[in-house]
């Protein structure tokens, strides 16, 4: 009996062994596989994030010497007006394109999620809103800058020959409109994007909720107002963060549809095209660096601001 369960025992043992060490060489298997994953985002993420770090800490031109000059560029930044004028900027096309942006998004999204219209094709509408998030910014720039010309643009012969203005109006040459018209633009490209995500977040609501409140006699405004929106919450804050994110480093329409510089009068010198600038025109890569690292700092603040209001009033409610 001693020997059999001694063997027993022994074959047990080894039965573990040989699994731990098959268990052991697959994972080894594992990390050979996120190995090229790990290598690349080491190199195309991580070391480009901490090489701008220690170039905001010296003057450096893009070629030639390296100068150390500690908090110089970032005592420049705080003082710099130009970059605050064009984070200014920035936040003026960002304020008009959200508005414009989630409202649409908001307003498809009531529509096609109500039960009593019970809209059909929501794939097709899907696909349809989605696709100005697939163009180019390259030619999304240059199909409105044709149809905006002052003397030649499509937008500008229409309103005449109806009769709504007496006067071509230069869409691009005024800083009002052209702050409006970027917006505009930008919201008609990201509006879609809004609605899709927003979408998902209702079709992942119960729809028992909806038909017990159907039942119980509430109207689809009391519906979307004590159902939908509480529940949406975490979908809504991941669109606003991801929105601001986006919104403060807008740079490729409004460098594209203008001379590059941000006219006119500087009204479109969004603060990523004044970091692009600082860099690439008047070579001074250092501050630059500093530039980006000081919106960063911004964006982080603003987005942890906008995560606090969302939630911090529910969690003091709890509290009480």
């Amino acid at each position: 009996m001693k020997l059999a369960k001694t063997q027993s025992d022994t074959i047990v043992n080894f039965k573990e062994k040989t699994s731990a060490k098959s268990l052991s060489n697959v994972n080894r298997y594992g990390y050979l596989f996120i190995l090229p994953f790990l290598v690349v985002f080491l190199i195309f993420n991580i070391y480009p994030i901490l090489r701008t770090l220690y170039l905001s800490f010296t003057k450096f031109s893009g070629y030639g010497d390296i100068t150390f000059i500690g908090l110089d560029n970032y005592t420049r930044l705080i003082k710099d007006t130009m970059f605050w004028n064009s984070l200014l900027n920035t936040v003026k096309i960002w304020g008009i394109n959200v508005v414009l942006q989630l409202g649409l998004a908001f307003l498809l999204t009531i529509i096609f999620s109500d039960m009593k219209y019970k809209m059909k094709g929501l794939s097709i509408f899907r696909a349809l809103f989605y696709l100005p998030n697939l163009i180019a910014a390259t030619s999304v720039a240059f199909l409105f800058g044709a149809l905006l010309d002052w003397q030649f643009g499509s937008l500008n012969q229409i309103l005449l020959d109806s009769g709504l203005i007496s006067t071509r109006i230069n869409w691009l040459g005024q800083p009002g409109t052209a702050v409006l018209v970027v917006a505009v633009i930008g919201a008609w490209m990201w509006f879609g994007n809004s609605f899709l995500v927003l979408m998902a977040g209702v079709q992942g609501i119960s729809k028992d909720y909806y038909e017990a409140a159907t039942i119980d006699g509430a109207g689809r405004w009391t519906i979307f107002g004590k159902i939908t929106l509480p529940l949406l919450k975490p979908i809504l804050l991941y669109v606003a963060i991801t929105s601001l994110i986006g919104g403060l480093q807008i740079f490729d329409i409004p460098f594209l549809i203008t001379d590059g510089i941000g006219s006119p009068s500087g009204a479109l010198n969004t603060s990523v095209m004044y970091l692009y600038n600082t860099a690439f025109k008047y070579n001074n890569v250092g501050y630059a660096a500093a530039i980006a690292y000081g919106l960063f700092f911004i964006i982080a603040i603003c987005s942890a601001f906008t995560f606090k209001s969302m939630y911090g009033s529910n969690k003091n409610k709890e509290v009480r």
